[in-house]
């Protein structure tokens, strides 16, 4: 495997924090992205902003302080630049594949808001760019971090609620006209922004992989959905025939919840995907249950935190691009389903990492900053 072509190291200081440019300023960057850096300072500093609204660049540079700006047409400049080692790419789900891969291509680390791509091949495509040019890509998985959702995961893992048999999730919220989540050519629809997140957690609290899958979707009169699904709902068969079940909808009050069924009891979260509020889990085994609050906090510098551990030691992340490709086939299936009103098999499937409590970051809420030229995708 060939090495990055960035060097890590400074004569005076050993090694230097992971300097990332993050592409693409739209509402998640400029609301939780940018503002983590603060949270994540002892490794990763905010270093470069691109975006083709010159108006962005200019406000948010000087918000944050952040020295080097580009527009999309300098994104070569950018990753040549030697200014840079890692890049955050916040961008519309239809151009992950070929900004990663064009970052790879010039030994610059990847670190990719889900989903990874739009389908496998270009999942497959971001991994080989990354591995051929000896950098690392990891799925910006938050909640692989986030401590609600690692300690549901042990409960289960410790048979608290028995063997798991039922998965069942509601992810729902009202999208604004207009919003890119819209945009069929964009990579829109329920599944690949809401459901991806109802996917990944009934993998990790499963601890298993699904084999086949089935779903409906539904498209009301509601002109916003004139491109993509209002609302979907899907079935995953697991191994020794476990079942989750969740519905996805751009059209309904927000919901983000999560509940798994035991032989002996349940586990449920709600709130749990969510990183602007707080999580109650509620864990109920023979009638007694237990309620645990867990404060809003920062579910992005943990991301920035864990890859540039990972960088700087030379360590596969744990959601890394193959975690990423998981989702996608399981989406890419469930989309089948759809089309043709058959459940559909997936290819086999194995995972030798899972997240684990080991992995619980804990960061304070960031602090707010001004927003420019930028709206919530919810109303």
């Amino acid at each position: 495997m060939k090495k990055s072509r960035t060097s890590l190291r400074s004569k005076k200081n050993g090694t230097h924090p992971i300097r990332y440019a993050v592409i693409g300023l739209g509402h998640i960057a400029q609301t939780a992205v940018l503002p983590a850096f603060a949270n994540a300072r002892k490794n990763s500093r905010l270093t470069a902003l691109v975006s083709d609204d010159p108006v962005k660049l200019r406000e948010l540079s000087r918000e944050y302080g952040v020295p080097h700006t580009f527009s999309y047409a300098d994104y070569e400049a950018c990753l040549r630049s030697g200014e840079i080692d890692a890049v955050y790419i916040a961008l519309p789900n239809n151009l992950h594949r070929d900004f990663a891969v064009r970052a790879a291509n010039a030994g610059v680390h990847v670190l990719c808001e889900k989903p990874l791509a739009l389908d496998e091949k270009e999942c497959e495509d971001v991994i080989r760019a990354c591995a051929v040019n000896g950098v690392h890509v990891m799925t910006a998985y938050r909640l692989h971090f986030e401590r609600a959702n690692l300690e549901a995961v042990e409960l289960i893992r410790a048979g608290k609620i028995g063997t798991p048999r039922i998965f069942n999730s509601l992810f729902t919220m009202q999208i604004r006209p207009g919003n890119i989540r819209l945009q069929k050519h964009s990579g829109g629809g329920t599944l690949y922004d809401l459901g991806i997140y109802c996917i990944n957690a009934a993998r990790y609290l499963f601890q298993e992989e699904p084999t086949e899958v089935f779903a409906f979707a539904s498209q009301n009169t509601d002109p916003r959905f004139s491109e993509v699904d209002e609302m979907t709902s899907a079935l995953l068969r697991f191994p020794e025939e476990k079942l989750a079940s969740f519905t996805s909808s751009f059209g309904a009050a927000d919901r983000a919840n999560f509940e798994v069924v035991g032989t002996k009891g349940t586990v449920r979260l709600s709130n749990g995907y969510e990183h602007s509020e707080s999580i109650t889990m509620e864990w109920t085994v023979k009638g007694r249950t237990r309620t645990r609050e867990y404060p809003k906090r920062d579910q992005f510098a943990p991301e920035l935190i864990y890859f540039s551990d990972c960088i700087h030691s030379d360590r596969p992340p744990e959601p890394s691009g193959i975690e990423g490709m998981l989702d996608v086939h399981i989406i890419r299936s469930l989309l089948e389903s759809i089309r043709e009103g058959v459940p559909v098999e997936l290819r086999q499937l194995s995972r030798r990492q899972r997240p684990g409590r080991r992995q619980v970051i804990y960061r304070p809420p960031a602090a707010r900053h001004r927003q420019v030229h930028v709206e919530a995708p919810s109303r």
